[in-house]
């Protein structure tokens, strides 16, 4: 039997197929999130099953050979189970910017400044090396940050911060230029009055010019 034929069998063999269809609670409307519950369940899986489960169209999927009929048992009850709390999955970085629609600078910015909450930090190893990685995870409850506007607030605050900061910045040029053009050794004059010293003919001793 060539190679073709062979191929022809195995796909018309028969499969168990169970899907799920994630809560709108759970994925917040972001692929970005639906992927990460996958990779996250695919984890508490056996490696022997774990490319079994797979994402369609927002849903997973779980497909195996009519002849894993036991593995199929086990898995799709283990997967029914995991699915029972995914709603409290902790969001990570990539999934809070897609749900939120902010940009990676954005995210780091308000997390350092305390307007992004976080809800604690997890570690984990890079698939196929020694080294870890830890990062901050966030509450899956962000509905009130998207209901009350938050991110528009956030933004509108920092650009009125960047223009200050830039009048600040031009003023301060402008004065350091003003200095620079002082002859060397030039100080402005000061006049210093009676009150502020508390002795009697400072002004007169100012105005001879002996404090220049």
């Amino acid at each position: 039997m060539n190679k073709s034929k062979t191929k022809n069998k195995e796909a018309d063999e028969p499969e168990l197929m169970r899907e799920w269809t994630l809560p709108v609670e759970a994925t917040l409307g972001s692929a970005v999130r639906v992927k990460g519950i996958l990779q996250e369940l695919r984890a508490r899986l056996p490696p022997a099953v774990r490319k079994s489960l797979d994402m369609q169209t927002g849903a997973l999927i779980l497909i195996m050979p009519e002849t894993s009929k036991t593995a199929f048992r086990t898995t799709s009850s283990a997967v029914s189970q995991a699915l029972k709390n995914i709603a409290r999955l902790p969001i990570i970085p990539r999934e809070i910017e897609d749900i939120l629609a902010i940009t990676t600078s954005e995210r780091k910015r308000w997390l350092e400044d305390g307007r992004l909450k976080s809800a604690g930090t997890r570690t984990v190893r890079l698939q196929g090396r020694a080294r870890q990685i830890t990062f901050h995870v966030f509450d899956p409850r962000v509905e009130d940050l998207l209901n009350r506007g938050s991110v528009d607030e956030w933004r509108e605050a920092d650009a009125a911060l960047k223009a200050e900061n830039r009048r600040r910045a031009a003023y301060q040029a402008k004065l350091t230029r003003s200095l620079r053009k002082q002859a060397p050794g030039q100080t402005a004059n000061v006049t210093v009055g009676e009150d502020a010293t508390g002795l009697s003919g400072w002004a007169e001793f100012g105005n001879d010019g002996l404090l220049r």
